[in-house]
């Protein structure tokens, strides 16, 4: 349990917290409906479900306020840069934006179906109660008033003849419900997994319906088709005295008729702020991505892979930032996320880019286009990531998946600079750099710098600083045998670099315990760009290795999430 603590223990105060909120806000509205004097009359109709349906709305417009808030980039990027002095459990709460945006949107999509669930109980009793054959208190007072705009009705069905279905999409809150529940079930079903990595463009341009929902759920209760007594009328006409007589309402020496009107519309008092921020931090955006972007070099390197160099008037970066690039010739409105794998230290930012789509392959056919201007790319950002983080720890672990190598080649190039300069502020005292491809070509654009790093680190007497390991997963018997044939050689043959390659993926628990074993006392940092499988797989060996006692090794889990 204390290992489970080290790496999720503010995450778990921080989930009860909200989810303890919800619950808050459901009891207490519910109980609100329930009991209040307000909507007596209006149980007496609809029962119970008018609770259920506001006390979801009430949850609906908390999670609606949330929802923007982690994918304001430009807002996570300044509480990164606001919190360096604060603790790394902190930090690495931002992190989990997109974790946390995921767990807010299943919440709406619970509280949703509550919602809906009730006001199809609501309207099958207004609907009853209007053609019910007694007189019953339901409905007098569902036929209490002529069903016109101004006029006190209670029930919103204004005659016996209207249907459900009729009202759904004639009125205000029914129609807006509809557009509402569109949008949510287009969004949500295509973030799932499959069609992001399939067909990112469906995910892309389906997710900004989340404009018609925020418009939606802003005017949905203008229409007020929930009612309550007014204050007034509750003064003049308590129901504590006045319901039992309800056949003589009007009467000289009886009660008043009641009064009613609709609930006011909230839901804009809480997303205006949020709607508010997110506007403000996509105009920030496309100021940005309107400033003039050149390429100054494009490398196509093995396994199709392109490198773009760039320069921007104005542009800084940290390690392992990312930027999102659009490219007009190939979709006027797309944006992609690319980690940037160029130093701070460097004249330039740069972007490795692997064919995995219609865009990317699109935009690399654009760029190996002979005799042709390369195409005008736009860029937003740079944006903070967990990888920023790096240099806070004593002791490092990069784990990179195939081109999820990219957040590494920038810290490992900037590792580089400040050894050339002889920078003796770095915090990080050793590097464990683990690599893991399915084919060889991968390897090819990297093995420079690797390369580089080992002259450099022999030069400066600190071998032991970056150790590294690669990892091949597609291979064949010829390449194993022609790698154990030169296995005397003092360059691997794969790479060319003095660490050979090792085939099949790596034991964790054997390389999680040597670190532990040479570090006793540190605190790892744990990085890693790749699969939820191989999260998975780290997350738990930092989970087993790690100890609450300060004394001992911790190992601090760290994702690059977009």
């Amino acid at each position: 349990m204390g290992n489970w603590v080290v790496n999720h223990g503010f995450s778990a105060v921080a989930l009860v917290v909200w989810l303890g909120l919800n619950v808050f806000l459901f009891v207490y509205a519910f109980l609100t409906f329930e009991k209040s004097d307000k909507y007596y009359y209006t149980r007496e109709i609809i029962g119970s479900s008018l609770a259920w349906a506001r006390a979801s709305a009430r949850c609906l417009n908390f999670n609606s306020l949330l929802i923007l808030l982690p994918v304001c980039r430009n807002l996570l990027s300044f509480l990164r840069g606001s919190c360096l002095c604060c603790r790394r459990t902190l930090r690495k709460q931002l992190d989990h934006n997109l974790t946390f945006h995921k767990l807010v949107a299943y919440m709406i999509c619970l509280h949703t179906v509550i919602h809906i669930g009730a006001h199809l109980f609501n309207f099958e009793r207004y609907s009853r109660s209007c053609k019910a054959d007694n007189k019953s208190l339901a409905f007098t007072l569902s036929t209490l008033y002529p069903h016109e705009k101004g006029s006190p009705w209670l029930n919103p069905f204004p005659s016996p003849n209207m249907t459900a279905e009729r009202l759904t999409f004639t009125s205000i809150a029914g129609l807006t419900g509809v557009i509402i529940t569109l949008a949510l079930i287009l969004m949500v079903t295509s973030a799932t997994e499959l069609v992001r990595r399939c067909y990112f463009e469906v995910f892309w341009y389906t997710h900004h319906l989340f404009v018609f929902y925020f418009i939606g759920l802003v005017i949905h209760g203008i229409g007020g088709i929930v009612r309550g007594q007014t204050e007034d009328s509750m003064k003049e006409h308590p129901h504590s005295k006045c319901a039992e007589e309800y056949d003589k309402w009007g009467e000289p020496l009886h009660c008043k008729r009641p009064q009613f009107e609709g609930l006011p519309a909230e839901s804009w008092k809480w997303v205006l702020a949020p709607a508010i921020l997110y506007i403000f931090e996509r105009l920030i955006r496309f100021y940005r991505s309107q400033q003039k972007v050149v390429i100054t070099k494009a490398i196509l390197h093995p396994s199709k892979v392109l490198e773009l160099q760039m320069n921007k008037c104005g542009f800084r970066m940290e390690v392992g930032q990312y930027i999102f690039v659009n490219c007009p010739s190939v979709s006027p409105l797309e944006w992609h996320p690319f980690t940037l794998t160029s130093a701070p230290e460097e004249p330039f930012f740069s972007i490795h880019i692997r064919a995995a789509g219609d865009w990317t392959e699109s935009l690399i056919k654009a760029c190996e286009q002979q005799n042709s201007p390369l195409p005008r790319l736009e860029v937003d950002g740079p944006f903070g990531t967990a990888s920023e983080d790096v240099f806070q720890y004593e002791v490092a672990m990069l784990v990179g998946a195939g081109i999820g190598v990219t957040p590494f080649a920038s810290i490992l190039k900037s590792i580089w600079y400040k050894f050339r300069h002889a920078d003796h502020t770095l915090k990080t005292k050793t590097i464990y750099f683990y690599w893991i491809c399915r084919e060889t070509g991968a390897f090819a654009w990297f093995n420079d710098l690797l390369a580089s790093l080992e002259r450099e680190m022999e030069e400066c007497g600190k071998v032991g600083f970056l150790n590294y390991r690669l990892f091949l997963t597609g291979w064949d018997s010829n390449i194993v045998g022609h790698a154990a044939l030169h296995f005397d050689k003092s360059t691997d043959v794969v790479t060319g670099l003095k660490q050979k390659t090792s085939f099949g993926r790596p034991q964790w628990d054997n390389e999680f315990s040597a670190v532990a074993a040479v570090h006793p006392r540190s605190v790892v940092g744990v990085f890693l760009c790749g699969p939820q499988s191989l999260a998975k797989s780290l997350r738990k060996c930092c989970n087993h290795y790690s100890s609450l006692d300060p004394r001992k090794v911790r190992f601090y889990f760290n994702k690059e999430n977009f």
